[in-house]
């Protein structure tokens, strides 16, 4: 197998040099800004009839490599290659699940990093701990509607790949985008603060596409439109988080 890990908005360019017919494992996260396709829609597109997997989850690089307990999803259409890819990857401490829920693992991973933008901000603002679990809670929400209108598994999202690397990402001290988003909170602008680093901030291009998605599904996502507002529109911090808690009040599940 090939492992593609690389920026999301990489994935096409270097998809493009892959050389043989072995399984490519896409190991990004996001979706791709210009066309709003998924990983494996971007694959589907330049290697036509190429087996595809995605691995994602709640694994922060720096921890795997430690040898520290790491479990991750592997999703791809064909359940057979599914078991071999897993148990190939499989090592010590390192444990993939497989699934056949492609659209749910690519999902899971690119909306964590919008929604792990937004913990930031509620942690550089100082907002507390209620605020925190509350933005997780309702974060998972808005990825869960998008999720099933676009056919991914409720278990998926869920699991490890949705809901697990969600939690990982909004509250792991080493997660990007949720340094992002407390260095907003604290008053840094984006441009200030990726100015000069190198490490790709994946959230902060993937809440776009996320939007439009969304919009061509009728899906309601307030927390991903804040997010991205204040990244991209020139939204006021304060006033994004004011309209967010002055939206009508519903039933739960709604």
């Amino acid at each position: 197998m090939i492992l593609l890990v690389c920026p999301a908005q990489a994935v096409r360019a270097l998809a493009r040099d892959l050389p043989g017919v072995a399984p490519v494992v896409i190991c990004a996260k996001g979706i791709e800004a210009a066309t709003g396709l998924l990983m494996p829609e971007v694959l589907a597109e330049v290697l036509p009839g190429r087996a595809v997997a995605i691995l994602s989850g709640p694994s922060f690089a720096e921890e795997a490599v430690q040898g520290l307990p790491t479990a991750v999803s592997i999703a791809t259409g064909d359940a057979a290659r599914g078991r071999d890819l897993a148990a190939a990857l499989a090592a010590g401490m390192f444990r993939p699940y497989w699934t056949d829920d492609v659209v749910g693992v690519s999902l899971g991973g690119a909306v964590k990093n919008v929604l792990a933008i937004a913990a930031g901000i509620v942690e550089g603002r100082g907002l507390g701990h209620n605020a925190a679990a509350a933005l997780i809670t309702r974060g998972f929400a808005e990825m869960a509607r998008l999720g099933l209108a676009m056919g991914a598994n409720l278990e998926t999202l869920t699991g490890l790949s949705g809901l697990g690397d969600l939690v990982l990402t909004c509250h792991g001290p080493l997660s990007r985008n949720r340094a992002l988003g407390a260095a907003l909170g604290r008053g840094t602008t984006l441009a200030h603060y990726m100015e000069g680093r190198r490490q790709v901030v994946e959230g902060a291009a993937t809440a776009p596409a996320v939007l439009e998605r969304a919009a061509k599904l009728g899906i309601e996502m307030p927390i991903c439109t804040a997010v991205d507002a204040i990244l991209h529109r020139g939204a006021d911090l304060d006033e994004a988080i004011r309209a967010l808690l002055a939206r009508p009040l519903r039933r739960e599940g709604e």
